[in-house]
C-alpha cells in the first residue's frame, strides 16, 4: 500500500470512526444506552487507527504527522476513560483531556497548512481541521462544566457532530489529494 493510500484509508477509517463516536454521543431514546457506549468506544478505537494511519504515511517529520499522532494518543486517553474501571470523575477527566489532546493535534496540523500555498484543497484541509478543533474543544468544555456539576447542554453531543463533519471533510481532502 502506498502512503498516499495509506493516508486516505486512515481518513476514511477516521472520518467513519468519528461518526460512529457522534452517534454514540447522541441521545437517542430506541438505542439502549450500553449500544451507544459502544458506538462510541468503537468510534474512538477507529479514529486513532485512522489517526496512526495518517501519520505513518507521512515520512518524516511534519506537524501534520505529529497532529495526527497526538490526535491518536488523544483517542487512546479517551479510549482508557471508557474501558478501565476508573471512578466517574476519574473517567470525565481523561474524556476531557483526551479531547484536547485531540484539538492540539487538529491544531498542529492545522498550522502548518497556513504555511502552503491557499489552492482550495488546502483551504478545505483548513476547513476541516479547524471543524474537527472545534468540535474537540467543544466536546471538552462539555465535560469540565459537568465536572463542575453545571449543565452542558447538549454541547458535547454539537461538538461530536461538528468534529464528524470536519474529519468527514477532510478525508474527502485526503481522496482528492490521493487522486493527483
Amino acid at each position: 500500500m502506498s502512503n498516499k493510500q495509506k493516508a486516505t484509508f486512515g481518513a476514511w477509517v477516521a472520518a467513519i470512526g468519528t461518526v460512529l463516536a457522534a452517534i454514540g454521543s447522541t441521545p437517542i431514546k430506541r438505542i439502549p444506552e450500553d449500544t451507544l457506549e459502544a458506538f462510541s468506544l468503537i468510534g474512538n478505537e477507529m479514529q486513532g487507527t485512522g489517526n496512526a494511519l495518517q501519520a505513518d504515511a507521512i515520512d518524516g517529520f511534519s506537524l501534520t504527522k505529529a497532529g495526527n499522532q497526538i490526535q491518536a494518543i488523544g483517542n487512546s486517553t479517551v479510549i482508557a476513560g471508557l474501558l478501565i474501571d476508573f471512578n466517574v470523575i476519574v473517567k470525565q477527566e481523561l474524556n476531557i483531556k483526551g479531547n484536547l489532546m485531540q484539538a492540539l493535534g487538529g491544531g498542529a496540523a492545522l498550522g502548518e497548512s497556513f504555511s502552503k500555498e491557499h489552492t482550495t484543497e488546502e483551504l478545505f484541509s483548513i476547513y476541516g481541521n479547524l471543524l474537527q478543533i472545534i468540535g474537540n474543544s467543544l466536546q471538552a468544555i462539555s465535560g469540565i462544566l459537568e465536572l463542575n456539576g453545571k449543565d452542558s447542554g447538549k454541547l458535547d453531543v454539537v461538538g461530536s457532530w461538528i468534529q464528524a463533519i470536519g474529519a468527514i471533510i477532510s478525508a474527502l481532502v485526503q481522496t482528492e489529494a490521493s487522486m493527483t
